[in-house]
């Protein structure tokens, strides 16, 4: 793509900081393959008397400004960041120069293309932007302090770009760790169940990526509300400022493609696919379980189709931001780093069979949540596999009644439940079936699926035209008081279980597909795929509900939830785009069938005790 720019100089400086035992080498312009143009990047290495020094190195690569201070980006964090990971340097969601050089490492952080300080076509999460981040791994694999030996780590944006690089695998790449990265644009983040997530890619994009474009003009002076992250204080472009409708030009805008595009088979999706077979290097894939509406997805599926021999599955608790800093988990990433980058295995991440590959964070108990120190009473389990080998895939049904029965149903007549369609956030409309109080323990932790059969009765004044049906489903848990029991979300947010969604048009199943489960419907979204939903006829669809975990305990019961839109612990992650959600399709009332020969369930993954 051709973009304009003013004339490229040499903006770099290096400063030996003898208080933080570094050494500071700012803007530094790495050459690319592809273009003329380069991407920059801040280096920081330990300060030591010998020039011959090599060191393993750490590199991060995305939109947010190598040269924003995590304290500037969002201050409410940083300041609850583990005060081992917090220095003038800092930058939000990577690892800390300062921490990482004292333990012999090198940081390379880039300006992704066509932001901050990198000129170029500005198009987050691409192919051509995934190609030049290849280009910044061989290029730190090859500098003179560089011991050969990259490795990746960062967080959301940091770890997404992860798994794309690590597919092409660029040469000197020896290990990654994607924290919180989802690996799957099309479903993970942008349409969930083929419904558009629109509310936290705006705030995301506006907030984030778009104010920090490069060559925008007064980005030094750009303020926002203190509630939340944002591009705050960026240094203006070296070269100068842009004019808007070049700006315009040197950009792919998430906020108006991902409304125009539906499909994964059209090019703007098409061209940010590749494939997690590709992926060879070590990794260590870490998942929250509160990660429910962005990320979590796509750690697990990254963890279950990279063709890596060591391939590590961790899943944590927290908030999204302080986790990557708590001390034990730092450890965690150090030993695995330090193993593959720099031959120092002490625990036997090398070794076939010696770690675990999957290690389970257990929800137990109601300990509230955004509370760190009381979620260190969950404990942790080792497993073999995942999913979990001993699975024991239980249906729990749903009954006009509106309950969640471990007892299949007798033949009845038929009956309704019906519901208000086009719910929100702010006028939820919902149906909730609920379990009998748990007469045991009962773990639960894994996939799970819900098969409904749903129809649409559209209201009159909107009885002519395409229709549709949008399903929003959601697990909660409620002690024996008939308290909710709520989760730590990405924001610190009282969160549910879980959540799943579906577009009724969008129901078709690709189960000669390999990567088509019993517990995980496979689907293509295609254009090709679409099917028609007509008003009053009765579809059999299986909704793909994110995996969770939680210990219930005896006497507590479980909420299976189903709405006509976002309900409870959507927080920012919300579908609300009235262009794709709109009255002339989907007003009216939905149905749920019962009876005959209609079976309604959740599937849930039952784990019995060791």
């Amino acid at each position: 793509m051709e973009v304009q720019t003013p004339p490229i100089r040499d903006i770099s400086s290096t400063v030996d900081d003898h208080e933080n035992n570094l050494k500071f080498m700012k803007n530094v312009s790495i050459p690319l393959k592809s273009s003329h143009l380069p991407v920059r990047a801040n280096i920081y290495l330990p300060l030591s008397p010998d020039p011959n020094a090599r060191y393993p190195v750490l590199v991060t690569y995305g939109p947010y400004g190598k040269d924003i201070p995590y304290a500037t980006f969002h201050k409410g964090s940083f300041d609850e960041v583990n005060p081992e990971h917090r220095s003038k340097y800092s930058c939000w969601e990577t690892p800390d120069p300062v921490y990482w050089t004292q333990h012999g490492y090198a940081i390379v952080r880039a300006d992704e293309r066509g932001l901050a300080q990198s000129p170029g076509f500005l198009d987050t999460m691409s192919k051509g932007t995934s190609e030049c981040f290849f280009d910044v791994v061989e290029w730190a694999a090859e500098q003179p302090w560089s011991s050969g030996k990259v490795g990746l780590l960062g967080i959301s944006y940091y770890a997404g770009t992860q798994w794309r690089v690590a597919a092409r695998r660029p040469k000197g790449l020896a290990a990654i760790i994607p924290w919180e990265g989802m690996s799957d644009y099309y479903r993970d983040r942008c349409q969930h169940g083929g419904i558009l997530s629109n509310k936290f890619i705006s705030f995301w994009w506006n907030r984030q990526v778009l104010v920090n474009q490069y060559g925008k003009a007064g980005r030094s002076k750009l303020t926002f509300p203190p509630d939340g992250p944002g591009a705050r204080g960026q240094e203006d472009t070296m070269e100068g400022d842009l004019a808007e409708d070049v700006l315009v030009a040197n950009r792919q805008d998430q906020t108006i493609d991902n409304a125009k595009y539906k499909f994964r088979d059209q090019d703007y999706y098409a061209s940010k696919e590749f494939r997690l077979e590709d992926i060879e290097v070590p990794l260590l894939s870490v998942a929250n379980w509160g990660g429910i509406l962005l990320h979590l997805r796509g750690n697990v599926e990254g963890y279950t189709w990279a063709g890596s021999k060591f391939k590590y599955l961790r899943f944590i608790t927290g908030r999204h931001d302080l986790p990557f800093y708590y001390h034990d988990e730092v450890e965690i990433q150090k030993s695995f780093l330090d193993a593959f980058l720099k031959g120092e295995d002490r625990v036997g991440w090398s070794v076939p069979g010696k770690v675990a590959p999957v290690t389970v964070t257990l929800r137990k108990g109601d300990v509230g949540f955004n509370d760190a120190e009381k979620e260190k009473v969950y404990a942790k389990r080792e497993e073999e596999a995942w999913p979990i080998p001993r699975t024991q895939y239980t249906r729990f049904y749903l009954t006009p009644d509106k309950d969640l029965s471990l007892e299949k149903p007798a033949s009845e007549p038929k009956r309704v439940v019906s519901y208000q369609a086009l719910g929100s956030l702010e006028k939820p409309q919902l149906v909730q079936f609920t379990t009998a109080p748990f007469e045991e323990e009962t773990e639960i932790t894994g996939h799970i699926t819900a098969h409904l059969n749903v129809s649409m009765t559209p209201t009159p004044e909107e009885s002519a035209g395409e229709k549709d049906i949008d399903l929003f489903v959601t697990l909660r848990h409620y002690d024996a008081t008939g308290k909710e029991i709520y989760y730590t979300g990405t924001a610190g947010d009282p969160v549910p279980l879980c959540k799943g969604w579906l577009r009724v048009s969008m129901r078709k199943t690709h189960d000669e597909n390999p990567k088509n489960r019993s517990y995980l419907p496979y689907r293509e979204y295609f254009s090709t795929d679409v099917l028609s939903v007509k008003a009053n006829e009765v579809y059999g669809v299986d909704v793909e509900v994110w995996p969770t975990n939680v210990v219930v305990e005896k006497g507590n019961r479980l909420v299976f939830e189903v709405g006509s839109g976002d309900t409870q612990g959507s927080g920012i992650f919300q579908h609300c785009d009235e262009g794709d959600r709109s009255t002339a399709r989907f007003a009216g009332q939905n149905h749920i069938h019962f009876g005959g020969r209609l079976e309604n369930y959740v599937t849930l993954p039952v784990i019995p005790p060791k």
